[in-house]
Order: C-alpha cells, then sequence, then structure tokens
C-alpha cells in the first residue's frame, strides 16, 4: 500500500486546480492533512475581500487529500463551510485537516483554515469511501 506522501503526490500530480491555487502540502499522514497557500489579488471579489470559493476549495483539497490517505479512493459526498473573518489578498493561510470519524463506508473531517493563529473558516466535509485502493 501506499503512503499518504505518495498519495498525495499522485493526487496533486493531476491536480490542476489546487496547483492553480499554488497550494503546498505542509504534512501529511492518515486521516490528516496541512496545506498552505498565498491569497493573489486575482482571488478577490468585488469588495476586495477573498472570494468564498477560494477559502471553500482550499479546504475542499485538505479533505480530499487527508481522506485518501488511508490508502483508498474517497470522493466528498456533503461539504459545508462557515467563512468567520474577511482574507485579504497577500495573506498566507493554512487549512489543517483532521479525521474525526471513519468506518468502511463514510468518514468526517474538520478543517480548519487559519491566518497565523487566527481560524479565519471552518469546514466539514464527510466522504465515501470506495473499495478502490491507491
Amino acid at each position: 500500500m501506499k503512503t499518504p506522501a505518495e498519495i498525495t503526490a499522485q493526487m496533486m500530480e493531476k491536480d490542476f486546480f489546487s496547483q492553480w491555487l499554488g497550494i503546498e502540502v505542509v504534512d501529511i499522514g492518515k486521516g490528516y492533512c496541512k496545506l498552505q497557500m498565498q491569497v493573489r489579488p486575482e482571488m478577490c471579489n468585488g469588495f476586495g475581500i477573498t472570494h468564498g470559493g477560494i477559502s471553500y476549495s482550499f479546504a475542499d483539497s485538505a479533505l480530499a487529500f487527508a481522506s485518501n490517505s488511508n490508502g483508498r479512493h474517497a470522493v466528498s459526498i456533503e461539504t459545508s463551510i462557515s467563512h468567520i473573518k474577511p482574507i485579504l489578498p497577500g495573506d498566507v493561510l493554512q487549512a489543517i485537516a483532521k479525521q474525526k470519524s471513519i468506518s468502511n463506508r463514510i468518514a468526517i473531517y474538520e478543517v480548519s483554515v487559519l491566518r497565523n493563529e487566527e481560524v479565519v473558516a471552518l469546514f466539514k466535509g464527510t466522504v465515501f469511501r470506495k473499495d478502490a485502493e491507491w
């Protein structure tokens, strides 16, 4: 079976959206992922703050890497996000995904999006675990 780092590298190789976001994998383990990215001006909306879809996508990538790190293909079936603080261009963000529950078919994760130590968004994701292994 592949290691979490090998699985993440294989996923990232074809994940052009995460590449466009500028995501860097900081740490990866079974059921856990820590990512980092910097917000660019083209990621902002008409209010001059980061578009909600950017922080959502960032957290969703953390969910994908964390949930697949267990060695089986996993795809999201339900996700939600709470935007707590505005994110600005130039901000360096981290997304930390942690597994909260896992069974044969379903797993639940929480993702905190942080600017420094400050939580700027909270994301929850439920994934379906397929039979296919990495």
